[in-house]
This record gives C-alpha cells, sequence and structure tokens, in this order.
C-alpha cells in the first residue's frame, strides 16, 4: 500500500507501443492536465520506434512523470498490470498511447468519483477519425447516480455496460484493483471485455456521467483493432472465460442470456469480416466459433438465434442447427 501522507491522489497509466506519430500530442494533453495531485506513468511496452525517447525527451516536463520500460513486448495488459502495480493514487485511470485529454479533464474526473463516492466511473468519449469528431455516450439507464453494478449489465436484449468496453473512460478507487482485478495477460485483444465484466461482477457501486474529454482516435494502423491475424481470435477465449465466470456465479440464470446474447453478437461480427483475416485465422474463426456455439445452453442460444434476426440465421448456418420450426 502507498504511504497516504505523500500519495498522489490520482495515478494515470499511459500503455505505449510503437506510437511515435502520436506521442508528442499524447504528452502535450497530459502535461496540460499535469499538477501535485497527479502522477503520470508512461508504460513503453518494448517499442522498436521512437516512442521511448520521446517520452524520455518529454519526462523533465511533466511534473509528477515516470517511465516504466519492458524489456520485451508484453502486450497492453500486461503494461497497464505494470502501472496498476507501480500506482500510488487513490484513483487510477488509463490512457493509450496515441489518445489523448482535454485541458482540465483529470481534475473534473476526480471531481466526479469524489462527489458519488463509488468504486467506478464511467464516462462518455470523443471518437476522433481523421479530422471528424463524435461524442460517444456510456450506456447507462442514470447518470450521477449510485449504482449497483450488475444492474449496468442488464438488459440482455439492450446495448449496457458491459458493451462499453473503453477502459480508459473512467476512473478506478484503488480498492478494486487491492481485491485483486487485472487484466488478463493471456489475451492479447479483448482483454478490456473481460475486464468491464470482472468489474461490474466484483465492484459494489459505481455511476455514469456525462463528462468528455478524453479522445479516442481511430483507425491507427498499429491499433490491435486493424490487425488482421490470429490475435483477433482472442474475443473468443475472452468470452469463455467471461461465460465460465457467468455460469459460476450467484446471478447465473439471470445473468446468462445476457452474456450468450453478447458472444453470439461477437462470433457474427467476426464472422461478417472473416474476408478482412488471413487465411488460416478465418479458417480457426469459423471452427472455434462453431464449436463455441455447440457449447451455449441450447434452449438459450435457440431463442437468441431467433432473436437475432438475419445474423441468427448466419450462425445457425455456421454452427448446424436449425430451428425447432424448421425442423419440424
Amino acid at each position: 500500500m502507498p504511504d497516504k501522507q505523500n500519495a498522489p491522489k490520482l495515478s494515470v497509466i499511459v500503455a505505449c507501443h510503437n506510437v511515435q506519430d502520436y506521442a508528442l500530442n499524447t504528452l502535450r494533453s497530459l502535461v496540460r492536465n499535469a499538477g501535485p495531485a497527479t502522477e503520470f506513468l508512461l508504460v513503453d511496452d518494448h517499442s522498436t520506434d521512437a516512442t521511448a525517447e520521446l517520452i524520455g525527451r518529454a519526462l523533465p516536463g511533466l511534473p509528477g512523470g515516470r517511465l516504466l520500460a519492458h524489456e520485451t513486448n508484453r502486450g497492453i495488459s500486461a503494461a497497464r498490470n505494470t502501472g496498476i502495480e507501480a500506482a500510488r493514487g487513490e484513483y487510477l485511470t488509463f490512457l493509450d498511447g496515441d489518445d489523448w485529454y482535454a485541458p482540465g479533464y483529470l481534475d473534473r474526473l476526480v471531481a466526479a468519483i469524489d462527489r458519488l463516492g463509488v468504486d467506478f466511473v464511467r464516462t462518455d468519449h470523443v471518437q476522433a477519425t481523421g479530422r471528424n469528431r463524435e461524442v460517444v455516450r456510456a450506456p447507462a439507464r442514470r447518470r450521477e447516480a449510485v449504482l449497483d453494478p450488475r444492474e449496468g449489465i442488464l438488459p440482455a436484449n439492450a446495448k449496457t455496460m458491459v458493451d462499453y468496453p473503453f477502459v480508459w473512460a473512467g476512473i478506478y478507487h484503488r480498492r478494486v484493483f487491492d481485491e485483486g482485478l487485472r487484466f488478463d495477460e493471456r489475451l492479447r485483444t479483448a482483454e478490456d471485455r473481460v475486464f468491464g465484466w470482472q468489474l461490474h461482477l466484483r465492484a459494489r457501486s459505481f455511476a455514469a456521467v456525462g463528462l468528455f474529454g478524453v479522445f479516442y482516435r481511430r483507425g491507427v494502423g498499429t491499433s490491435l483493432t486493424q490487425i488482421t491475424d490470429a490475435r483477433q481470435l482472442d474475443f473468443l477465449p475472452a468470452h469463455e472465460q467471461i461465460m465460465a465466470e457467468v455460469r459460476a456465479d450467484r446471478d447465473a440464470e439471470r445473468l446468462l442470456p445476457k452474456i450468450v446474447r453478447t458472444y453470439c453478437a461477437m462470433i457474427a461480427f467476426h464472422v461478417g469480416n472473416a474476408s478482412r483475416y488471413e487465411a488460416q485465422a478465418a479458417r480457426r474463426l469459423r471452427q472455434e466459433a462453431a464449436a463455441a456455439l455447440r457449447r451455449m445452453p441450447a434452449g438459450l442460444l435457440d431463442q437468441t438465434l431467433t432473436a437475432m434476426g438475419d445474423r441468427g440465421r448466419v450462425l445457425r448456418r455456421l454452427v448446424g442447427r436449425t430451428t425447432r420450426k424448421a425442423a419440424a
């Protein structure tokens, strides 16, 4: 535990890997949010470009800034976990190395969680695609209210907080990490999905606020969202992990329809984009997705695929199932 008397109020964990084209913009935004109560933990995940050098040059002008370097490339989950282990703040938040903050955003973020007294607060964000800007709202049913995190999971047939996997669009009390929550380092993608579900299953309280000052850069060539190889398939073990936790949960009966619906939607999305993937990855996707569907509760899967319409019919063909009506 950090020394409370000398600890900062907020730890900002910035995961960086080969972001030399964006690092200066990110670093400038940190400087505009710096203050005596904030520390910045810049975790370089063994970049092979000038990222670490740019961070090193900027550190003298960034109050509270520290560089933490990985000797090998370990992935974004490990970078975030390195930051969590080093963090001294009462609160933690995250930023990716190619994204940035509006001036004064972090002060408003801390004020929100101080005011609400919850385990975590989720915010809106701004999606930046080239010169275009779009506000993306967190799908909370109520704002500025203390809520049960489990109520943020449901209903099953609507977009909810577990479908908003942007871990940097929020702030977290350190007690959720002191109780063991970490990012799964086995996952190269979809680690944020597991984190979000575990957060909503394990935390005691949360809130959503109408605050947007974190800018998410879309369409970056080095982003993991742009890859076309087998790393994209990590959404499968990620959702298997969530399924296992939900099945073992005290509210399994209530929550299973949601994770089955979410998992099916993710499979449909990836199968629909299979032509973009490398041939071997596309074959693995179809095989492993069909096996995943067959492992789901049969009755619940049938209901889910029926409700999904055209996407459900695609998945039925994939798994080789027919509806009861068709079979009759």
